[in-house]
């Protein structure tokens, strides 16, 4: 018995048919088999979609249909990824140099142990809040080398103060960055903070392991075509820091 089989593939959806000579128990034969296999492949493209339309989705079994992942729609403004959702670093070429600035903060909670060593300067290590701070300072000097998108700037000033609260024996950390720049220092501010507290937490993890680092956040900004930024004055609560 002749029969030819042929396949149609089109944009990774299959089907196929059994085409014969005109023979009553053949043509019902075939179009058993062709039924059978609409079941599993579903139906044949139209012939608009052979021609480049899609075919209808009743044209596809979506039981059978793969799974493919959809890109989500990115949110406008979103100025890291193009329109493809590929990672994007912003060209600020056509910017002008203007005074920015940027004060970040986060919260080292020690433990009472850690705490009264570290007010005592007692520390095996060294001095903690002394080396924090220059670590600190070298991690907003690092953070283009650390934060893959973000634009290498000259920074004019970095500084950071601690502050020792006996009420939960923590260590409140507050960084400001300041440049002369194309672009905002927030990182670095964010980043000097992070980094000082981790620089803590290594010099006094001997001591305990349980200091957590919390509340990462920006505190306030300052320069730029987005102007002045507080969190004071903003709605967003300390539930948002990270």
């Amino acid at each position: 018995m002749a029969m030819i089989f042929l396949r149609q593939i089109r944009a990774g959806c299959s089907s196929r048919r059994f085409l014969s000579s005109s023979s009553s128990k053949l043509d019902l034969a075939i179009a058993d088999l062709n039924r059978e296999m609409e079941s599993i492949f579903g139906e044949p493209p139209t012939q608009s979609s052979i021609h480049g339309e899609l075919p209808s989705t009743s044209a596809i079994n979506t039981s059978t249909a793969p799974d493919y992942p959809v890109l989500p729609e990115c949110k406008k403004g979103l100025s890291h990824v193009d329109n493809s959702g590929n990672a994007l670093m912003v060209d600020i070429s056509s910017k002008e140099d203007t005074k920015r600035s940027a004060i970040a903060s986060c919260r080292v909670l020690l433990g009472k142990l850690a705490f009264n060593l570290v007010e005592a300067n007692q520390i095996v290590k060294g001095d903690v809040l002394n080396v924090a701070k220059i670590a600190g300072i070298q991690g907003a000097k690092q953070t283009s080398n650390l934060i893959p998108l973000c634009h290498n700037i000259n920074l004019t000033r970095v500084d950071l103060n601690f502050v020792l609260n006996k009420e939960d024996f923590s260590v409140e950390i507050v960084g400001e960055a300041a440049t002369t720049s194309k672009t905002g220092v927030e990182m670095e501010a964010m980043t000097a903070v992070a980094v000082a507290g981790l620089t803590v937490y290594d010099m006094c993890k001997a001591v305990t392991k349980e200091i957590q680092i919390t509340n990462v956040c920006l505190e306030q900004k300052s320069g730029g075509k987005s102007g002045s930024w507080s969190r004071k004055l903003s709605s967003v609560s300390d539930d948002d820091c990270i």
